[in-house]
């Protein structure tokens, strides 16, 4: 990140939530030494991250899922739920294979996840990404996670009630999200511009009432239109 793209716009706020004090501190130095990004805070537990966001209002929370007091799915919901936090995205940490909450964490607000062993460069990408509201991260994994756990639950669903308030070209369109495309990826499949592309994305989220693109895969899978890869 360059110093005048830095300036151009104001820092990414994180606030860190996990409750082990190196996890915490190992971040907070790789962040503090970005132009583009700064810590507003940390929390050891689900009932300080869901405190420190109501106080410090951060564009990204990186949640951990396995903490004290008040879960990282629980502290989610909160967050998500609370007037004036519409626009803080949440970020889980979570670990490959082991981790049955993913799932949850996403339907009660989180806007991706993301490895504990992530690199530092696929950790900072992974902010900026969910800062921007654009995607959702590591495919290939969230196809296996969330297809294996939405999978178990679409039998409860009623796909068409789900999807009756969609046009056809918006439910073309909740399946490329579905499958981890890009707007510009959603484009080039349809034949759309990018930016007619991210009208039909923003307005199928919209009617489906999801937070985020995040929300929009997990609807996308409970509802049949994608199906799990595993």
């Amino acid at each position: 990140m360059t110093a005048a793209a830095a300036s151009a716009n104001p820092p990414i706020k994180v606030l860190l939530a996990d409750d082990e004090g190196l996890v915490r501190s190992g971040f907070r130095v790789l962040l503090d030494l970005e132009d583009d990004i700064t810590v507003v805070g940390e929390a050891t537990n689900g009932a300080e991250a869901v405190d420190q966001a109501r106080a410090t209002r951060p564009d990204v929370v990186l949640m951990d899922i396995r903490m004290p007091r008040l879960d990282g799915i629980q502290a989610t919901a909160r967050i998500a739920a609370t007037r004036g936090l519409e626009q803080v995205r949440i970020l889980i940490l979570t670990t490959y294979d082991t981790d049955e909450y993913v799932f949850d964490a996403l339907h009660a607000g989180a806007s991706g996840f993301l490895l504990k062993d992530a690199g530092p460069a696929e950790l900072l990408h992974a902010i900026r990404v969910v800062a921007a509201g654009d995607a959702l991260l590591a495919p290939r994994i969230t196809r296996r996670l969330i297809g294996q756990f939405a999978s178990r639950r679409t039998a409860a669903r009623t796909a068409e009630d789900r999807l009756a308030v969609l046009t056809e070209r918006e439910r073309e369109v909740l399946a490329l999200v579905g499958q981890g495309l890009s707007n510009h990826e959603i484009g080039a499949e349809l034949f759309l511009s990018p930016s007619t592309a991210r009208t039909h994305v923003s307005r199928a989220m919209a009617k489906l009432g999801a937070r985020d693109r995040a929300q929009m895969v997990v609807i996308a899978y409970q509802t049949g239109l994608v199906s799990p890869a595993l």
